[in-house]
């Protein structure tokens, strides 16, 4: 593993240093942290290591942790067991889950007068139903929206759907996403019998990247699945040249919901321990790949920072507690069920920060709130100079998880990280541990170790954001950096 000992050197010395003369800015009531506080949390983050020392036994040690199985079930327990070893308050929170399993999957081009077999590299998407133990064989009809199925009336009846599109970079992902969700239900209603989806992808070595979708009340359920972007390449191409026939075999099935756990952790503040900072991450993965960026990364940012301001002597001013939500692959129910156990204490969080773009090294902050948020943080945030994200970033600060503290006015804060190759292996068998370079997780993790404490700490607290819309959507993962 590559050492971050110069690095933190080198913050150190910047960290204990005068600081800079500035532009004039509001300042806070009182002369702020110490600049030892900073070298303690941000050189300990970046020279000990434990995040990725941590992600390779999650991910080495326990793998994939699909809502529901096993896998799921021991990271529960190994993520207790890690936050009890530091020391940190920890308890479970009961959460029923969906409980999908994957089976046997296998997809072919078949062959015809112009061109032999081609067998597909697909992965089912997560909640489809099965085929028959024959599968699904049908002309396969390319489509590049929602809208093009719907408006193609009868001639959908009896076809298979491929939804093609054009993702290439990060910023993409949510133009797309529907195509994944929604597509089966659409196709579905105008009598296709089964759906396939180009992943969503801005890289692949023939690597099938898989997806939660959803089956509208009332429609016909049919088999979906991701093909890998060099055979939607395939399949457009000849298609282009006239009718193809697919033949799909899945053997997905829905089991009754299961047992499991939102994880939560907590440093009790000194001063006001009812106003709660809350770190977030998602403790499940797919069923496919170790969830090293998606989201082993998160989980391991949030603990180390847990263990780091748990060693502070005094302690943070606030309550920071973490959440290792279950269920957020596939259902978001750990994101819900906190907001409703906790829903009588959500006028005492004072903010929210979720991680769930991958290790990517940290590029700044990012922030939902009311006017004068980012005026109360800024002047605390020259230790993060070092790391090259010490700026206030233009967007929202969001999470699926958090989502549903929404309607509380929650105010959120980000810690922006390098998501551009992100989808290079998100949801498929390629998010393994070699896929994370050591020293960004570090220095994200010193990155959100400093934000968590300045949250805790600063003498005032985040105006809350304006009340939302009735119905206020979920923020896809992860920004565009």
């Amino acid at each position: 593993m590559p050492s971050a000992l110069p690095l933190s050197a080198a913050l150190l010395s910047l960290l204990t240093a005068a600081p800079k003369a500035q532009a004039p800015v509001a300042a806070p009531k009182d002369p702020g942290p110490s600049p030892q506080v900073a070298a303690q949390l941000i050189g300990a983050a970046l020279s000990e290591g434990r995040a990725y020392a941590r992600l390779a036994e999650l991910t080495d040690g326990i793998g994939p942790r699909l809502s529901g199985s096993e896998g799921e079930k021991a990271a529960v327990q190994w993520a207790k067991r890690s936050f009890e070893a530091d020391g940190v308050k920890v308890w479970l929170e009961p959460v029923k889950v969906p409980r999908w399993v994957r089976g046997e999957e296998s997809g072919r081009v078949l062959a015809s007068e112009r061109f032999r077999e081609h067998p597909l590299a697909l992965l089912a998407l997560g909640g489809s139903v099965g085929t028959p133990a024959e599968g699904v064989t049908g002309e396969v009809l390319e489509v590049r929206s929602l809208e093009e199925v719907a408006g193609l009336g009868e001639k959908v009846k009896g076809k298979i759907v491929f939804f093609n599109h054009a993702m290439a970079e990060a910023a993409d992902y949510g133009k797309y996403a529907g195509l994944r969700t929604r597509g089966a239900s659409v196709a579905a209603k105008s009598g296709a019998v089964a759906v396939l989806v180009r992943s969503l992808a801005t890289a692949s070595l023939r690597s099938p990247h898989t997806g939660a979708m959803r089956y509208d009340e009332g429609v016909p359920q049919i088999p979906a699945a991701a093909v890998s972007v060099e055979d939607a390449e395939l399949l457009h191409r000849l298609v282009a040249g006239g009718p193809v026939k697919v033949e799909l075999k899945l053997g997905c099935q829905t089991q009754p919901d299961a047992d499991s756990f939102n994880v939560v952790a907590e440093v009790k503040g000194r001063e006001k321990p009812k106003e709660v900072v809350l770190l977030g991450a998602h403790l499940d993965s797919w069923d496919v790949g170790t969830g090293a960026h998606d989201d082993g990364a998160g989980v391991t940012m949030v603990m180390e920072t847990a263990r780091l301001l748990g060693k502070l002597k005094p302690a943070p001013r606030r309550t920071v507690r973490v959440v290792l939500f279950a269920n957020e692959e596939n259902g978001l129910r750990g994101g819900r069920a906190y907001a409703e156990a906790h829903a009588a204490e959500l006028g005492t969080h004072v903010a929210a920060l979720e991680m769930d773009s991958g290790g990517g090294r940290p590029l700044g902050v990012t922030f939902r709130a009311g006017p004068g948020g980012e005026e109360l943080v800024r002047p605390w945030l020259q230790p993060l100079e070092a790391l090259g994200a010490g700026v206030i970033l233009a967007g929202e600060a969001g999470g699926a998880d958090i989502s549903p503290l929404i309607p509380a006015r929650v105010p959120f804060v980000g810690v922006r990280v390098d998501s551009s190759r992100y989808f290079d292996v998100h949801h498929s068998h390629a998010d393994t541990l070699d896929k994370v370079n050591p020293k960004d997780l570090a220095q994200s993790t010193a990155a959100l170790a400093w934000v968590s404490y300045v949250l805790a700490e600063v003498p005032g607290v985040l105006p809350r954001p304006e009340a939302p819309p009735a119905a206020p959507p979920t923020t896809p993962k992860p920004a565009a950096p």
